[in-house]
């Protein structure tokens, strides 16, 4: 029997995608403009956060290759057989499987969408995704042809949210919000770091099941951290119990078609000393002079350097521990950073209309001082023509997070 090394599979009926088709094609618009300015004759894209920005489509590698090829008349997804026809599905576009069958069926899975006439003179690729491996695959591949990385073009074209995306990403905040008042409803003394974050994050995804009955659903997770473990942002949840005097780190992260939207807080159960309450108001002082600074027409190194100096006046600048915000849209905790958009030194960005900024201080005092812990407050804000939306509404600061449960 002689086995394809790749083929096509309509396996049922296109889905319903989280945007509509006009969105999918002005994005398709917009990366042949693209390709246009930098004399580029195709594209090929190997990320999770471009496949699906471009597509619909968000992959699920597990140690497979996957991708989306783009010339001026063709695009299409490249998606191993384990899934069937699922891509073809969830692609706004057509669909190319590759077997298993024979090494590198990747490759001839692209030929085969591009065809074998007249190879292309330039092509474009995500030098800050594509292996090392793989780009000498597809180097041998195209031995005639001209790569040029564009990574931070399509970055640039994602940090500019369309309407559609903003609607999507005020959802998610509204979500998180749900979901943080349930966490703050499960916490109490004895209970766990982990069960308390079960408890938010099935609030959330249900909610996300009720506004969008068409979607997939994947990656919706909450961080609940107490005590030491509040000193990491990113810190697991644990099994630890809580104890009243907790300093308490919430942390809900709704995922909807691969948007990621957060929520932060710092809370403490029961009660909270002197010390870390000067803390804890130190940095809720500069979150709110940080959401009065972001708005278009400011330059994301300025806003950090302002906030740098608050920071300082109030002692605690030697405790921060990373960056004042980040972009949102097409990403998650494991792809997807648009790291051209971050309130930091050395990102000299000036914030746009429709660009989706967080606030987000974050102060960690070591175990055996006064105060110690982690504290963060997080918000998002939507850049508009004058001025930024707080689409957060959870509140925070001591008057309203000394939980009593």
């Amino acid at each position: 029997m002689e086995r394809p090394d790749f083929f096509e599979l309509k396996n049922g009926e296109k889905v319903k995608l989280p945007f509509t088709d006009e969105e999918y094609n002005n994005r398709v618009i917009n990366l042949r403009s693209l390709m246009d300015k930098n004399n580029l004759d195709m594209i090929i894209l190997t990320s999770m956060h471009n496949v699906a920005y471009y597509t619909g489509f968000i992959y699920c590698s597990f140690g497979r290759p996957y991708g989306c090829i783009i010339t001026q008349n063709k695009i299409s997804t490249i998606s191993a057989n384990i899934d069937a026809g699922q891509p073809w599905r969830r692609s706004h576009c057509n669909n190319v499987i590759y077997t298993d069958w024979k090494r590198d069926n990747f490759l001839r899975a692209i030929v085969s969408i591009i065809g074998r006439d007249e190879p292309p003179k330039t092509i474009g690729i995500e030098n800050d995704h594509v292996t090392l491996e793989m780009r000498e695959k597809i180097g041998s591949l195209f031995t005639l042809s001209i790569f040029s990385d564009i990574s931070k073009d399509l970055m640039k074209l994602r940090m500019i949210k369309s309407n559609e995306e903003i609607e999507i990403i005020k959802n998610g905040a509204r979500i998180a919000d749900i979901g943080g008042q349930e966490i703050i409803n499960n916490i109490r003394e004895g209970n766990t770091e982990v069960e308390v974050a079960i408890a938010g994050r099935d609030k959330m995804e249900r909610e996300i099941v009720k506004n969008y009955p068409d979607a997939e659903y994947m990656d919706t997770w909450v961080w609940f951290q107490s005590g030491i473990n509040t000193d990491g942002a990113h810190n697991p949840k644990t099994n630890r119990k809580l104890v009243k005097g907790d300093i308490l780190s919430l942390n809900a992260f709704p995922m909807i078609s691969g948007y990621y939207t957060a929520l932060e807080r710092t809370l403490f159960l029961n009660h909270a000393d002197d010390a870390s309450l000067k803390a804890w108001e130190a940095n809720v002082k500069v979150h709110k002079r940080g959401l009065e600074l972001i708005k278009p027409g400011v330059k994301c190194s300025d806003i950090c350097h302002e906030l740098n100096e608050l920071f300082a006046e109030l002692g605690y600048l030697q405790y921060r521990t990373f960056g004042y915000g980040h972009s949102f849209g097409m990403l998650s905790h494991f792809y997807g950073r648009e790291s051209g958009l971050e309130l930091r030194e050395d990102i000299d960005t000036v914030l746009e209309e429709n660009m989706v900024v967080s606030m987000e201080p974050m102060i960690m005092i070591p175990e055996g001082n006064s105060g110690a812990g982690g504290y963060r407050e997080h918000d998002i804000l939507v850049i508009g023509k004058d001025r930024a939306e707080n689409i957060t509404k959870f509140p925070f600061g001591p008057e309203h997070n000394i939980i009593k449960n």
